[in-house]
């Protein structure tokens, strides 16, 4: 198995892996020539991000600068916006489904590490080159309508149903089902079946 399969599957995997580095700096390239792209630039920038990303649908907004790891797995559906600074680490697959409204400084992780310090780097490489710590990874999935307010911080392995909206600076450690309105730190669900009254003091 590859280690580009591992990483998907939710192994352990290597960072240091050839076929992975090489994923990874292309990213990196694709990234720093959209962020430097003239703002009125949109057919540049589309055709970045389809070499950029996994897959988009219509009408994809992604305001810079945007910071990948490998963007290849990150996909988005339909009418999306992402506003400027967010960073997707998309070790793991991040999904996320139409009429997305993605605040700035936004981040969402999908890789994590050993918890115990000894687990999380193996024996040094010969000639002291540099050694990957170990990592896995756990996608998330966001559902439609959603809205992530600002500075959110979501970690891996977390979905996030259908019609939610989370909270200013919250980070999101589990699951939040549809039809909510969740914040804090960790976030909770503070409203549930959102109301049309209530939907119209978040717009």
């Amino acid at each position: 198995m590859t280690e580009r399969k591992k990483m998907l599957s939710g192994q352990l995997y290597d960072c240091g892996d050839p076929e992975l580095l090489n994923q990874w700096h292309d990213a990196k390239d694709l990234v720093r020539d959209y962020n430097a792209l003239d703002s009125r630039n949109a057919a540049e920038k589309k055709a970045i991000l389809k070499q950029l990303l996994g897959g988009f649908g219509e009408n994809l907004w992604i305001t810079p600068p945007f910071f990948v790891d490998y963007g290849n797995n990150i996909y988005f559906g339909n009418h999306c916006e992402v506003n400027m600074n967010c960073t997707f680490l998309d070790s793991g697959r991040i999904t996320i489904g139409d009429h997305a409204l993605i605040a700035p400084n936004v981040q969402i992780y999908t890789a994590y590490h050993p918890c115990h310090a000894r687990d999380r780097f193996g024996e040094a490489k010969a000639h002291g080159s540099f050694e990957f710590c170990k990592t896995l990874a756990a996608p998330v999935t966001i559902g439609n309508h959603v809205w992530i307010g600002g500075g959110v911080i979501i970690l891996p392995g977390v979905t996030i149903g259908d019609n939610v909206v989370i909270g200013a600076g919250s980070v999101v450690t589990k699951d939040i089902p549809s039809d909510s309105v969740a914040y804090g730190n960790p976030c909770r669900v503070v409203k549930k079946n959102v109301p049309d009254e209530f939907r119209g003091e978040c717009e």
